[in-house]
């Protein structure tokens, strides 16, 4: 072999074996790579009690339940499915039912989400794009009651 060639080769192993890298890389993030779960998906994933989510839908009317210390349960729906959530702390101030939240944390062994962190949408008229698009896919989406768009929209330059 000349070393031309076997510069070339090396050269090749190289790029195949970062290629193989980046596949796997890849393929380990393909379920973390999503912004939230709907509570559809994370029924239909069977997600394992402890692993760490996201969970996005609309507060359910009439679900939330106030205890003491800053607990509260409330549930977390996209029209089809309803995932009851508990939390401790202090919620966003735009917090209430019928409203878009995403909240991260990690199923117990009785169904219940026990969220460690909760955000809430930021305006009247802002629901994330990805909260949006699942409420359309369920069928459970008042375009009337609220429109999607960017955090930037509306806002003076």
């Amino acid at each position: 072999m000349t070393r031309k060639q076997r510069r070339i080769a090396l050269i090749g192993s190289a790029l195949g074996v970062l290629a193989l890298a980046a596949a796997l890389v890849l393929n380990a993030m393909r379920d973390s790579i999503v912004f939230f779960n709907s509570p559809t998906d994370v029924v239909e994933k069977k997600t394992k009690p402890g692993e760490r989510i996201r969970l996005g839908g609309l507060v359910k009317e009439g679900s939330v339940e106030r205890g003491e210390n800053l607990a509260i349960r409330f549930g977390v729906t996209d029209g089809k499915t309803t995932i009851p959530v508990a939390y401790q702390g202090l919620l966003p101030d735009l917090f209430r039912e019928g409203q878009g939240v995403v909240t991260e944390g990690a199923l117990d062994s009785s169904g219940t989400f026990k969220a460690d962190s909760v955000l809430a949408k930021h305006d009247e008229a802002y629901m994330p794009k990805e909260v949006a698009d699942a409420l359309k896919k369920q069928g459970h989406w008042n375009p009337a009651q609220q429109q999607p768009r960017s955090p930037t929209q509306g806002r003076a330059p």
